[in-house]
C-alpha cells in the first residue's frame, strides 16, 4: 500500500488522492484474488472431488456432495482472504476483521446445518429411522449450534468475551423459555413419543381433533406431518399427541389381518321354520350337508325322548332358516382362502329394529393392504347377498319410488 501512495504521489496526485487510488486498486486486486480462489475451488477442485466421491463405495460422501456441504465450506476461502488482508486498510482494519469473521462463523453454521442435515438422510436410510427419527433432536442441535454461532458474533461485534454475553443469560432465562417454549415442549414430546412408541413414520393415524386420517411422513421437533387419504398434509404439534388421544392404526398392520365388522338386514317376515322341502334343498350345499345331518338327528332324539306333539309346528325343537343361514355363512367364512382363520370369525344377530333383523359378520382378512381388502369384502358380501333367497330370506330395505308405485288401492 505505501508503495502505491509513494508511486501515485511521485505522478503528481495529491495525499488524498494517493490514499483513495491505492485503496481502490488494493480493493480491486483483493476481489480479483476472491474471484480467482472461488473459479479454481468450484471448477477444478469440488469437480475433481465430485469424480472422486462418483467412484467411491462409500454413500455418506454421495449424500454430502448432494447437500451441497463441500460448497459451503469452500465458499469460506473469500471471508479467510478479506480477514487476513484487513491489514492494508488500518482505519479500518479492526471493523473488516470483525464482520470477516462473523461471516465466517455464518458460513461455517450454514455448514454444519447441512452436515446435521446429510446426517439425518444417511440415518433415514436404515430402517430403524421409521421407528427411531432422530430429526428432532438434530433440530434442537441446530437450535445449540445457532444460540452458540450468535454469542461469538456478538461478542466479535462488541469485541467483548463470549463469557460475559452468558453471564448475562441467566437473567434472561424467563425470556429465553418464552421464545423456545414450543422447541421445549416439542424436545420433551418426541422424547415420549420415541420411548413409549406410540407413533412412527410410516403408521396409519387417526386424529379427528386435527383432521388427521392417513400416513405419518415425517416427525419433527415442532410438527408431525400426517398425509391424508386425499393427499392432503395435515400438521400436528407433537406435544398435541401425548396431551390428546389418537387412533393408531399399527396394531393392525402388525396383526397381519383387517376387520369385516359389517351387517346384513333380514326382513323379520321371512323367517320361519325349515320345513321338509327346504331341508331336502339345502342338504346340497357342500357347507350345510353334514351339519344338516347332525342337528336333524339331534332334534328328532330330543323330540322323541320329551314326547313332542309333532301336530303343532310350535311343539318343540325345529330348524329355522334364519339359524341354518347364519351357519353357513361361518361355514363359508371359515372356508374361506381370504380369511385369516387364526383371528376371531363369528356370524352374530344383533338386536332387531325399524330395519329388520341385523346379521353382522366379524371377521378378519388374510391381508391389511387396503385394496385387497375392499376386494375381499366386497367378494363375501356379494355371495352373501345372492344367497339370502336360497334359504327363504328377504333382505330388508327402505322402499323406493317404484316400490311406491306398485301399490295398488283398493
Amino acid at each position: 500500500m505505501d508503495y502505491l501512495k509513494e508511486l501515485f504521489t511521485f505522478y503528481g496526485f495529491s495525499d488524498e488522492l494517493s490514499t483513495y487510488s491505492s485503496n481502490a486498486i488494493a480493493i480491486i486486486m483483493i476481489a480479483a484474488l476472491c474471484v480467482v480462489t472461488m473459479v479454481i475451488t468450484k471448477k477444478i477442485l469440488l469437480k475433481m472431488l465430485k469424480i472422486y466421491i462418483s467412484k467411491s463405495k462409500n454413500k455418506w460422501d454421495d449424500v454430502f456432495l448432494k447437500n451441497r456441504v463441500f460448497e459451503r465450506i469452500a465458499s469460506i476461502l473469500p471471508a479467510i482472504i478479506i480477514h487476513e488482508s484487513a491489514v492494508l486498510f488500518p482505519a479500518a482494519e479492526v471493523w473488516i476483521k470483525r464482520i470477516a469473521f462473523s461471516y465466517i462463523v455464518f458460513v461455517v453454521l450454514m455448514a454444519l446445518y447441512k452436515i446435521i442435515d446429510s446426517i439425518d438422510d444417511i440415518y433415514r436410510q436404515h430402517d430403524i429411522s421409521k421407528a427411531r427419527p432422530i430429526k428432532g433432536y438434530l433440530q434442537v442441535v441446530k437450535i445449540f449450534f445457532t444460540i452458540a454461532a450468535a454469542i461469538i458474533v456478538i461478542s466479535a461485534l462488541m469485541d467483548r468475551s463470549p463469557l460475559i454475553l452468558l453471564s448475562g443469560f441467566g437473567a434472561a432465562t424467563a425470556v429465553i423459555m418464552l421464545i423456545f417454549q414450543n422447541s421445549i415442549l416439542g424436545l420433551v414430546a418426541s422424547i415420549q413419543l420415541a420411548t413409549n412408541n406410540m407413533v412412527q413414520i410410516g403408521d396409519w393415524i387417526e386424529m379427528p381433533s386435527h383432521g388427521a386420517d392417513g400416513d405419518v411422513i415425517e416427525i419433527t421437533l415442532h410438527t408431525v406431518k400426517v398425509q391424508n387419504w386425499d393427499k392432503t398434509i395435515v400438521t400436528i404439534p407433537p406435544h398435541a399427541l401425548i396431551t390428546e388421544s389418537f387412533k393408531n392404526w399399527k396394531g393392525m398392520h402388525e396383526s397381519g389381518g383387517r376387520r369385516i365388522k359389517r351387517s346384513i338386514y333380514i326382513d323379520m317376515s321371512s323367517i320361519r321354520f325349515c320345513d321338509e322341502e327346504m331341508l331336502s334343498k339345502l342338504r346340497k350345499i357342500q357347507h350345510l350337508k353334514e351339519y344338516i345331518e347332525e342337528r336333524t338327528a339331534e332334534i328328532e332324539r330330543y323330540n322323541r325322548e320329551m314326547g313332542v306333539d309333532p301336530s303343532s309346528i310350535v311343539n318343540g325343537r325345529r330348524m329355522t332358516n334364519i339359524g341354518t343361514f347364519r351357519v353357513y355363512i361361518q361355514s363359508y367364512l371359515e372356508h374361506h382362502p381370504f380369511i385369516n382363520h387364526s383371528m376371531t370369525t363369528m356370524v352374530r344377530q344383533l338386536q332387531p329394529g325399524e330395519h329388520g333383523l341385523p346379521i353382522e359378520i366379524y371377521a378378519f382378512t388374510n391381508t391389511t393392504r387396503w385394496v385387497d381388502y375392499e376386494k375381499i369384502q366386497a367378494d363375501v358380501f356379494d355371495h352373501i347377498l345372492a344367497v339370502v333367497p336360497e334359504f327363504g330370506l328377504k333382505i330388508y330395505q327402505s322402499p323406493t319410488g317404484s316400490d311406491i308405485s306398485r301399490l295398488k288401492i283398493d
